[in-house]
């Protein structure tokens, strides 16, 4: 008696594929455990902006043609953020966990995906209001280079502004969000003293490794991109990273409640999605 064959792959799966598995062996970049129906989407996005017909076409010009890498990095990451993001996350951080923070002589804070720097500058914003920026060393981590780079530079379309600053103000935000940017043109550049103390680095939290010791990570919307083996890698890395008693932020749709690692996080503030890392002395394998 045969066994029942798996259901043959169909011509795009299989493109897909292989186009990721050039994409890791050719560069190092490792998107093999992303959500498959969101790789699609970016795949094709990567496509079409390179007038490409087919993922296998895309595939071809990736291997042969160096200078597309940026391009095809570009659309396969999500860039899409804002200043303060979910107010309500921010506020609970400066009502409830901030008066934790300082208790720490000195700080490090974590911002894996920090895509273009929003979330980054919006911490610092409320670490200078709070009396922490000072003695915190922040490290803002991500895989796309384009996107660091404008992070660093901390320049925003002035079109941007009043979204930022409706969120800051619903934030709680103790002073004006223009106290915190000089605007030139069409662009607002966020204080230097903002950044002073940013590492900013790649990083792929699919390959990479715990590089530092930290009190904060706040990773908001990144591991919904993720598929479940990646998510509990990436769970790891954070428990693996945070002290005892350190913080963990996620997105509002972003839980660890089906992690393997959820026994090394309490609840601290579910709804927002915040975990206190638990005084467990035995730590995950990630």
């Amino acid at each position: 008696m045969t066994g029942v064959l798996p259901p043959a792959a169909t011509p795009d799966e299989i493109e897909i594929d292989l186009f990721l598995e050039a994409l890791n062996r050719r560069y190092h970049y490792d998107f093999r455990s992303y959500s498959r129906n969101s790789l699609m989407r970016r795949a094709e996005v990567a496509r079409d902006r390179l007038n490409c017909r087919t993922i296998s076409e895309l595939q071809g010009r990736l291997l042969r043609e160096p200078d597309v890498l940026h391009e095809v990095i570009d659309a396969m990451t999500v860039q899409v953020s804002d200043l303060f993001r979910d107010p309500s996350y921010y506020r609970a951080l400066r009502d409830e966990v901030v008066a934790h923070l300082h208790t720490f002589p000195s700080l490090k804070v974590w911002v894996p995906g920090c895509a273009n720097g929003e979330e980054l500058y919006s911490l610092a914003i409320l670490f200078a209001e709070e009396g922490l920026l000072e003695r915190t060393m922040f490290y803002a981590t991500e895989i796309n280079r384009r996107a660091l780079a404008k992070a660093s530079s901390g320049v925003y379309d002035i079109s941007r502004i009043p979204g930022f600053t409706a969120n800051y103000q619903a934030a709680g935000g103790k002073s004006s969000l223009s106290d915190y940017y000089t605007a030139a043109y069409r662009g607002a550049a966020f204080q230097r003293e903002l950044r002073a103390r940013t590492l900013f680095s790649e990083h792929d939290l699919a390959t990479d490794q715990v590089f530092a010791e930290v009190h904060l990570v706040s990773c908001r919307n990144v591991m919904i991109y993720f598929d479940e083996t990646l998510q509990n890698r990436v769970v790891g890395l954070f428990a693996q990273s945070l002290v005892r008693g350190g913080f963990l932020g996620l997105g509002a749709h972003e839980t660890l409640r089906f992690s393997v690692h959820g026994d090394a996080f309490s609840a601290f503030n579910e709804r927002e999605r915040i975990w206190r890392r638990t005084n467990s002395t035995e730590l995950p394998d990630a």
